[in-house]
């Protein structure tokens, strides 16, 4: 599964269509210039893609509080990524301890305890960062405690949401429907920007981007989002349009969000753990807000008795 809002295909330039030229290794800082996702092992991409899709769809299917724990080793490997990364290409120093032992606290407490448990584990996961950086004393404390305030919300507050999802009794088509959605906009997008992709929808954060392609997302996500409310979830047409729309926009959101921190720190992936696609992060960010979003708009569209 590509992520949402890249719109354009590995090793292809997205508004020309022309392949690019790169020999930048994941992680890696850059010196100047566009970051260019080139080089990408599209068959790799689209097995890589499909593996992962098809086991977050068994344990929906199956047994969806394994989901819950698909979640927890994707925010702890992300967490991981983030810190070596951050780390290696701007010398950030994250509270990696305390990110990782509250962020696995986030997910896990929204088992028993919903928002409640979420929200108080990410308190704490905050104060735990504040306190864990006295030992570096007063050089870089602010930039560092900021950075890691950011990844706690970011992604095990954000990834927590997708388990507040599931864990309900219909948890299994809600999730589902938050998925599709994602994917849906991926795919329309990544089709229409590199077939029609001609106007850049933001040049100076991620100059593959178009207009065209996001007008794509927004058709494969408007419809994702209505089937998945009328067959999967018994709501009606007007709440999928909305729910598909206002995914697209942030699944988007979050991929410019990510693109503007690699752009920043001046590294090309997060990571290289997956073939064709970077690290587990690089594949988190789209899906992360539209967690937040997806868990708000079910929540209002469809209560739960």
């Amino acid at each position: 599964m590509m992520a949402a809002g890249d719109h354009d295909a590995p090793g292809v330039d997205g508004e020309t269509g022309h392949h690019q030229h790169t020999s930048t290794p994941p992680g890696t800082a850059v010196t100047g210039g566009a970051v260019s996702r080139a080089g990408r092992n599209l068959p790799a991409a689209i097995a890589v893609g499909l593996g992962l899709g098809a086991l977050l769809l068994a344990a929906l299917l199956f047994w969806r509080h394994l989901f819950v724990a698909i979640v927890a080793v994707a925010v702890a490997v992300s967490t991981i990524e983030l810190h070596r990364t951050l780390g290696r290409a701007a010398g950030v120093r994250l509270a990696l301890a305390p990110l990782l032992a509250g962020g696995q606290a986030m997910i896990w407490l929204s088992w028993p305890f919903g928002t409640v448990g979420v929200l108080a584990a990410f308190a704490m996961t905050v104060v735990a960062c504040l306190l864990w950086r006295f030992r570096g004393g007063a050089d870089g404390y602010l930039r560092d405690t900021s950075a890691s305030v950011f990844v706690a919300a970011y992604v095990p507050l954000f990834a927590s949401f997708a388990a507040l999802l599931v864990l309900s009794p219909d948890g299994a088509a809600r999730t589902l429907a938050f998925l599709l959605a994602v994917v849906c906009s991926d795919t329309g997008g990544y089709v229409a920007g590199v077939l029609f992709g001609r106007h850049p929808m933001a040049p100076s954060i991620s100059p593959k981007k178009s207009w065209e392609g996001f007008a794509g997302s927004l058709l494969a996500g408007l419809a994702a989002g209505v089937g998945s409310f009328v067959f999967l979830l018994d709501g009606s047409w007007w709440q999928g349009a909305v729910f598909g729309v206002a995914l697209v926009v942030t699944a988007t959101t979050g991929d410019l969000i990510e693109s503007l921190v690699k752009r920043d720190v001046g590294v090309k992936d997060m990571g290289s753990l997956l073939p064709g696609h970077g690290g587990i992060m690089d594949r988190m960010d789209s899906l992360l807000p539209s967690a937040v979003v997806s868990w708000l708009l079910l929540t209002v569209f469809l209560p739960l008795a």
